[in-house]
């Protein structure tokens, strides 16, 4: 299948441009900056901003299915950039794919649209869009995957959503690299009461259900218009899997605790302080971040096994071995 990968410059995009190509077929990847492993490995690369509507058809034509993973992450920001990105964006991959007859398009969401900032234990795909978003990337993120599942069966595209939650692997250059430094740093707390159980993903697991939601999209497939939440079979006891990881690299920590409440309260605070001087860099702690730390959210992989065949290709110990020896090279 000739497949178009968005976003193929981040640490998830690249990932499932290499399992494509690993598996025969043949990608075009489109980043804002050139590609150059991707290249050498046989994907034709494409540097193009998604609002650019005629580079972005450029890149489309004679394509078959669509791997949509580009977006503006973060939880602080303009919100005019994260609408443009994650929404403006999204829409014209839509419009040209349907234009271009193009059949098939995996759009790459996240648990987040769901999360209110409550517990969230081992839930299944009924679970609703929060009611309140907390940042920017959470409401566009949601705006995005309720435009790309309503576009399924209008003319000839299908779609689907997967939301891999937490995703972590040997090139991650934002979720664990920010702990170590924190740590190092002696700025890293547990917030909450430290038993919050939480669903990892790792990078190969994530890239490989990509392949499967793209290669059986059908108008009669059961994940045609669904969204699917995408993580280890295993949950971990957050702050346990924290300072395993630490205890492995080496990393002195010594587990403070901070209570939520305080946490929430000096992260509202801090959040003004940002609004009200026009700071561009995000806070030291935001509401979203706190209520990440401290609460559950874990994900029933049922729906996933049932509706793709999907198991796991990495498990909990051998990712996470994988991972510390990674980080000590």
């Amino acid at each position: 299948m000739k497949v178009l990968v968005t976003g193929a410059a981040g640490f998830l995009g690249q990932a499932v441009a290499e399992e494509l190509l690993a598996a025969g077929h043949e990608v075009t990847t489109l980043s804002r900056r050139p590609q150059s492993e991707l290249g050498a490995l046989g994907a034709r690369t494409v540097s193009a901003d998604l609002l650019d509507l005629a580079a972005l058809e450029c890149a489309l034509q004679g394509q078959e299915g669509v791997v949509h993973a580009a977006a503006k992450t973060g939880v602080w920001g303009d919100p005019k950039e994260y609408w443009q990105a994650n929404v403006e964006g999204t829409r014209n991959v839509l419009a040209a794919s349907a234009r271009l007859g193009i059949e098939r398009l995996v759009y790459t969401s996240s648990p987040s649209v769901c999360f209110d900032g409550k517990d969230q234990r081992m839930a299944g795909n009924d679970l609703p869009y929060a009611r309140r978003f907390l940042c920017a990337y959470q409401a566009t993120k949601a705006q995005a995957e309720r435009e790309v599942l309503a576009a399924s069966g209008r003319g000839q595209l299908i779609t689907c959503a997967l939301r891999p939650h937490l995703i972590v692997g040997a090139r991650d250059p934002h979720l664990v690299p920010r702990l170590i430094h924190k740590a190092k740093a002696g700025k890293l707390r547990v917030v909450g009461d430290g038993r919050n159980e939480v669903s990892l993903t790792f990078v190969e697991n994530a890239a490989y259900a990509h392949r499967l939601a793209l290669e059986q999209l059908a108008p009669k497939a059961p994940h045609a218009g669904r969204a699917y939440f995408v993580a280890q079979e295993t949950p971990v006891l957050l702050w346990d899997w924290i300072g395993e990881l630490l205890l492995g690299l080496g990393v002195p920590w010594r587990a403070r605790r901070v209570p939520l409440p305080a946490a929430l309260a000096a992260a509202a605070i801090l959040e003004g302080c940002w609004k009200l001087f026009g700071l561009a860099q995000e806070p030291p702690l935001t509401r979203f971040v706190a209520l990440q730390l401290a609460r559950a959210h874990s994900y029933d992989l049922l729906p996933l096994r049932r509706d793709l065949g999907y198991t796991e290709r990495v498990d909990l110990a051998t990712g996470t071995e994988h991972l510390l020896r990674a980080l000590r090279r």
